[in-house]
C-alpha cells in the first residue's frame, strides 16, 4: 500500500509537467512554421503560396484524428497512445528538417499532424482521470500555460531562427523536447484504458472526419481569400451536409464516434458552446495584431513579436491566481465578468495608433493576456465539472475538436471583418488602413462581450467541485 501511494504521488507530481512539455512543443511548432514559410520556399525553389499545404495538411490531420483520440486511448491505453503521439510528432519533425522538396515536407507534416492530434486530447484525458475534480484546476494550469506561451513565442523565435540559422532548425528544436517527453512518459505516464470499449464507429468517423476536415479547409481558404465566394459556399454546404449526416447517424447508433448526447449535460453544453463563440475573439487577435503592428504602425516583424511577449508573463501570473479567483467568485461570475473584460481589451486596441507609447501597448498586451488565460482556465475546467469518469474520454474529444474549430472560426471571422472594413484601402495608406483595423477591433470586441450572455445560464454553484468553492445556501436551494 505505501508503495502504491508513493507511485500515485509521483504520477501526480510529474505528469502535469509531462503534458506541459508535449503541449509546449506542439503549440510552439504550430506557430513557428508560419514565420519560416518564405525562407523555406526560397530554399526549396517554390513559391510561398505552394507551401500552404505545409500548413493546411497539419490542420486537416488535427481535424480528422482528434475525434477518435478518446477511443484510441480507451482501446490501447493512454500511455501507449501518448507514446505513439510524441514519437510520431518527433519523427515528423526530423523528417520535416530533412525534407528535400515540397511533397516530402507535406508528407512529414502529415505525420506531425497525426501525432499532434493525439497529444493534446490524450494528455488532457490522463490529467482528468488522474486528478480528482477538486485538484483539476491546479493540474489544468499546466496545460493552459504552454497553450498560451507557445503561440506567443512562435513568431518571434521563428523570426530569430530564420534570420540567424538554417530554416530546418525550426523543426530540429523539437527533437530534444520530444526525447525528454518520451523519457517522462516511460517513467511517469499512467496507463488508463477501458476493457469494455465498443468497436470504432467507422461510418461515423468517415462522416464526421470528412465533414470537419472539409470545414477546416473552407475556413483556411476563406481566411486567406484564395477562392471566390461561389466555390467557397459550395464547399461549405458540402461540409455542413456531411456533418448533418453525422448528426442523423450519431443519434441512431449506440456507440457513435462523437456522443452528442453529452450536450444534455448543462455545464458541458455551456462550456463548449460558449467557448466556441468566445474564442472568436481569442482566435482572431493573433491574426489582427500583426496587421496593426507591422502594417499600421510600421514595426518590423521581430519588434511586433516582442509587443506580444507580455501576454506570456500575464499567463504565468494568472496561473498563480486563477485557483483563488475561481474559489472566491465561482465559474459563473468569473466567466461573465471576464468575458466582458476580455472583449473590452479588444476594443481598447482601437485606440492604439502611431502616437501610442510603447509602454501603453505593452500594458494592454499584458492585460489581455491576463484575461485570456483566466478565460481558458475557467472554460477548460468547467467542461469536466459534471462529466462522469466513464464519459471523460468522449467529452475530451468533443471539447478538443470544438476548441480547434473555434480558433479557426476566429481567424475566419476576423478576416471577414477586416476585409469588410479595409475594402479597397491600400496598405500604403497607413492612416486609412489603421482606421479600418480600429473598426474591426470594435466589432470583434462587441461580439466577444455579447457572448458573455451565454454564461448567464450557469448557476452560482456550477463548477464548485472543480474550484473547491463552498456552495451558497441560496444556490443549493435553487438547484
Amino acid at each position: 500500500m505505501p508503495e502504491a501511494h508513493d507511485t500515485t504521488r509521483q504520477i501526480k507530481r510529474f505528469m502535469p509537467w509531462l503534458v506541459a512539455v508535449s503541449l509546449f512543443m506542439e503549440n510552439l511548432d504550430a506557430t513557428i512554421v508560419n514565420t519560416a514559410v518564405p525562407t523555406m520556399a526560397t530554399s526549396l525553389a517554390v513559391t510561398p503560396l505552394s507551401l500552404k499545404g505545409v500548413l493546411t495538411s497539419y490542420t486537416l490531420c488535427l481535424a480528422v484524428f482528434i475525434p477518435i483520440s478518446g477511443w484510441m486511448a480507451d482501446r490501447f491505453g493512454t500511455k501507449r497512445v501518448f507514446t505513439w503521439a510524441v514519437s510520431l510528432f518527433t519523427l515528423g519533425s526530423l523528417l520535416c528538417g530533412l525534407a528535400v522538396n515540397s511533397p516530402t515536407l507535406v508528407a512529414a507534416r502529415v505525420l506531425q499532424g497525426i501525432g499532434g492530434a493525439m497529444m493534446t486530447p490524450v494528455g488532457r484525458l490522463a490529467l482528468v482521470r488522474t486528478f480528482p475534480r477538486s485538484e483539476m484546476l491546479a493540474a489544468m494550469n499546466f496545460v493552459v500555460i504552454p497553450a498560451l506561451i507557445g503561440p506567443l513565442l512562435g513568431p518571434f523565435v521563428g523570426g530569430i531562427i530564420v534570420h540567424w540559422l538554417p530554416w530546418r532548425t525550426i523543426f530540429f528544436v523539437n527533437l530534444p523536447i520530444g526525447l525528454l517527453g518520451l523519457w517522462l512518459i516511460k517513467r511517469h505516464m499512467p496507463d488508463y484504458r477501458d476493457a469494455t470499449v465498443a468497436p470504432l464507429d467507422r461510418w461515423g468517423f468517415l462522416l464526421f472526419g470528412s465533414g470537419i476536415a472539409l470545414l477546416s479547409y473552407v475556413l483556411e481558404i476563406f481566411g486567406e481569400h484564395r477562392l471566390p465566394p461561389g466555390p467557397i459556399l459550395t464547399l461549405l454546404a458540402l461540409s455542413l451536409g456531411l456533418l448533418g449526416a453525422y448528426y442523423w447517424h450519431g443519434r441512431r447508433v449506440p456507440n457513435p464516434v462523437m456522443r452528442l448526447a453529452l450536450f444534455d449535460v448543462r455545464t458541458f453544453n455551456i462550456a463548449v458552446l460558449g467557448g466556441i463563440i468566445t474564442r472568436l475573439g481569442i482566435g482572431g487577435m493573433p491574426f489582427l495584431l500583426p496587421l496593426l503592428y507591422q502594417v499600421g504602425l510600421g514595426y518590423p516583424a521581430w519588434q511586433a513579436g516582442l509587443l506580444t511577449m507580455p501576454q506570456a508573463a500575464a499567463a504565468i501570473t494568472m496561473k498563480m491566481m486563477s485557483k483563488s479567483i475561481l474559489a472566491r467568485f465561482g465559474h459563473r461570475q468569473v466567466l461573465i465578468l471576464n468575458t466582458v473584460s476580455f472583449g473590452a481589451t479588444i476594443m481598447v486596441f482601437s485606440l492604439v495608433g502611431p502616437t501610442t507609447p510603447i509602454w501603453g501597448i505593452l500594458l494592454l498586451s499584458f492585460t489581455q493576456g491576463f484575461f485570456s488565460a483566466l478565460q481558458f482556465t475557467s472554460m477548460n475546467t468547467l467542461v469536466y465539472a459534471d462529466i462522469d469518469d466513464r464519459d471523460a474520454s468522449m467529452a475530451n474529444s468533443i471539447a478538443s475538436t470544438a476548441q480547434m474549430m473555434a480558433l479557426s472560426f476566429g481567424v475566419a471571422f476576423a478576416s471577414l471583418l477586416a476585409g469588410w472594413f479595409i475594402g479597397s484601402t491600400r496598405q500604403t495608406d497607413t492612416v486609412s488602413f489603421t482606421r479600418a483595423l480600429h473598426h474591426t477591433y470594435l466589432m470583434l470586441g462587441t461580439v466577444t462581450i455579447l457572448s458573455s450572455f451565454i454564461f448567464w445560464r450557469l448557476r452560482p454553484n456550477d463548477g464548485n467541485n472543480v474550484s473547491n468553492r463552498p456552495g451558497t445556501p441560496e444556490a443549493a436551494e435553487a438547484a
